[in-house]
C-alpha cells in the first residue's frame, strides 16, 4: 500500500513537471455542476421565479457573444463569473448548455470567450441586481 502511494505521487510529480504533458482539463459537465447547477438545476430547468431555465432558452440558443457577455457579466440576480472562470473553462461549460437539454446551438470557442471578455460590457451585462 505504502508502495502504491509513494508510486502514485511519483507518477502525478513527473506527469507536472515533464515539458508538454498537461493535466486534464476538468470535463465540461463537472464544470457546469460545480459553478450552475445550484440555480439552474443538473437538468438545466432552473426553478420557476427564481432561476431561469437553460434548457430550451433562446437567450442560451442564440447569439453566442450574448450568452458569453452575461456569463462573464452577470444579470439581474446572476453573479459575474469574469474573474472566476477562464476563458476555455466558460466555453466548455457554454457548449455544454448550448448542447444539452434539447438544446441545439453551436459550439462556444475559448477565442470567442476571450473576444467577448476583451469588449466592453454591454449594457445588457450592466442591468442592476
Amino acid at each position: 500500500m505504502i508502495f502504491a502511494s509513494r508510486f502514485s505521487l511519483l507518477a502525478l510529480a513527473l506527469a507536472v513537471s515533464a515539458p508538454g504533458i498537461a493535466l486534464a482539463a476538468p470535463p465540461p459537465q463537472g464544470l457546469f455542476m460545480d459553478n450552475c447547477s445550484a440555480c439552474h438545476q443538473a437538468t438545466g430547468k432552473g426553478i420557476k421565479g427564481a432561476f431561469p431555465a437553460l434548457a430550451g432558452s433562446p437567450l442560451v440558443q442564440g447569439e453566442a457573444s450574448i450568452v458569453v457577455s452575461t456569463v462573464l457579466n452577470g444579470r439581474a440576480g446572476m453573479p459575474a463569473f469574469k474573474d472566476d472562470l477562464s476563458d476555455a473553462d466558460l466555453a466548455a461549460i457554454l457548449t455544454y448548455v448550448r448542447s444539452s437539454w434539447g438544446n441545439k446551438a453551436k459550439p462556444v470557442t475559448a477565442a470567442d470567450v476571450a473576444k467577448v471578455r476583451k469588449a466592453p460590457p454591454s449594457a445588457r451585462g450592466l442591468q442592476a441586481h
